[in-house]
């Protein structure tokens, strides 16, 4: 029996639109009613994740529990969440119900084992998903070597996350520094790097950079479409 979806969003919109996005486009379908039925709580609301683990800004697991409710009663039968970083308040909210969340950053880490095996992995991600640890245990535990970026880069990342991709501007061309940070980490050791904030292959895709980039959003859609019992395209498909 085929199964459904449910995703918590609005951490960020456009995040919650790109994972929509990529579970059709790696759905394999022929027709409109080929494709998993998908239920969203888009809660633009709930409060930011980064600011609370940082800063002791205000708790979202609240927030992020009403939008589980609701889904729970939409009949969802995994729940995913379109943001890195709330992946820290895992823990605390998968307790709260039996529907699986699936943990995109374990599934991450895994298909970055898989695919770079023994290759360096340079982690970009909001300063909060990086400094709670939750993506350097995971690559530890599949065995994955991997570097952050130093203090400066640090700094234009969040820059480009909050003041231009969640701000919904269009950068600047004194702004665009990324190709410069993907080579300077290069030059570090990095041989691919994993676009860890829900913003950053937003970018990748408008910023032309052959990377090889690990977009974990793109390794959850594909998770969750075989976990709802759905086959995927091929690749190049």
């Amino acid at each position: 029996m085929k199964k459904s979806i449910g995703i918590m969003g609005g951490m960020g919109p456009l995040a919650t639109a790109d994972l929509l996005i990529k579970i059709t486009t790696v759905t394999r379908a022929d027709s409109d009613r080929e494709h998993i039925h998908i239920y969203i709580d888009s809660d633009a609301a709930i409060p930011d994740r980064t600011g609370a683990i940082l800063h002791g800004g205000e708790d979202p697991v609240p927030e992020m529990t009403s939008a589980l409710r609701n889904l729970e009663r939409c009949g969802a039968d995994c729940i995913l969440m379109a943001c890195n970083t709330a992946h820290y308040f895992l823990p605390r909210l998968q307790p709260l119900t039996q529907i699986p969340i699936l943990d995109m950053i374990s599934i991450t880490a895994e298909r970055c084992a898989e695919r770079f095996p023994g290759k360096c992995a340079a982690l970009l991600g909001t300063t909060g998903t990086l400094q709670t640890g939750i993506y350097s245990r995971a690559l530890e535990r599949a065995g994955v070597p991997f570097l952050l970026p130093d203090e400066e880069q640090q700094a234009w990342l969040m820059h480009l996350i909050y003041d231009v991709v969640k701000a919904t501007r269009p950068m600047q061309p004194e702004e665009e520094n990324w190709s410069r940070l993907l080579e300077e980490l290069r030059r570090r050791g990095a041989d691919y790097f994993i676009l860890a904030c829900t913003e950053l292959p937003i970018v990748a895709n408008t910023l032309q950079d052959e990377g090889p980039f690990v977009d974990p959003t793109a390794e959850l859609a594909r998770a969750a479409v075989l976990f709802c019992g759905y086959p995927l395209k091929e690749e190049g498909e």
